[in-house]
């Protein structure tokens, strides 16, 4: 270890395209990000049924893999914790979280029911479940929705491309328009900031939730 410990190390070298790099995948971004009225009754319409959700006692889950495990993540701890408000925490769950459930479902029986037992372990008729894909294909997160509709529990889709099998299979879709998953998953945490904050706003205006300090 000594002897490479003092060893000069090499820059790395400077590629000519970086800075086109960067530039390309801003201009994509904001031109993505100029279509993404059109996703505006989607999102308020995904809103509202986590608001009922949320207003009859029941709570939302979320799932999803790899960056959409992240944004799964996110979502839930805006509503557990606080968003804009400071207000009561609220009854959401990412299904992405406990590494023993993932890895026990995994290996006893299969990758694609990961998200599904957990909802059938889990879910209650009144739930919702917010089932997020860039592709709108992934097998567990699919699972996942048609267990979730076996339990009368509501589904909400956030996919991107052409929405894949959740577009129709969902309740509810937001489907981004992008064929590119960075682009999509940073329309994602968008939109996912935006369900926060029309949820905090619906269940203020339903008296669900106090302006005053929060309950602990």
């Amino acid at each position: 270890m000594r002897a490479f410990k003092n060893l000069p190390v090499p820059p790395l070298p400077l590629s000519a395209e970086e800075p086109r790099s960067y530039a390309v995948a801003l201009r994509e971004h904001l031109s993505l990000f100029d279509t993404l009225d059109s996703l505006q009754a989607d999102v308020q319409n995904a809103a509202a049924m986590v608001v009922r959700t949320l207003s009859s006692g029941g709570k939302l889950m979320l799932c999803g893999n790899g960056g959409s495990a992240a944004d799964s993540q996110h979502i839930a701890a805006e509503l557990t914790g606080r968003f804009v408000q400071d207000r009561r925490p609220l009854a959401a769950i990412a299904l992405t979280t406990d590494s023993s459930a993932l890895t026990c479902i995994g290996n006893d029986y299969d990758f694609s029911e990961v998200f599904s037992r957990q909802v059938i372990g889990l879910g209650r008729p009144g739930d919702c479940l917010l089932a997020i894909s860039t592709s709108g294909t992934s097998a567990n997160v699919v699972k996942a929705v048609e267990a979730a509709q076996r339990l009368q529990i509501s589904t909400v889709a956030l996919s991107g491309r052409d929405g894949g099998r959740l577009r129709s299979l969902c309740d509810a879709a937001i489907v981004v328009p992008s064929a590119t998953t960075a682009r999509i998953q940073e329309a994602h945490i968008f939109v996912g900031h935006a369900l926060c904050a029309l949820i905090e706003e619906g269940l203020y205006k339903n008296g669900q939730l106090s302006t005053t300090a929060p309950l602990h």
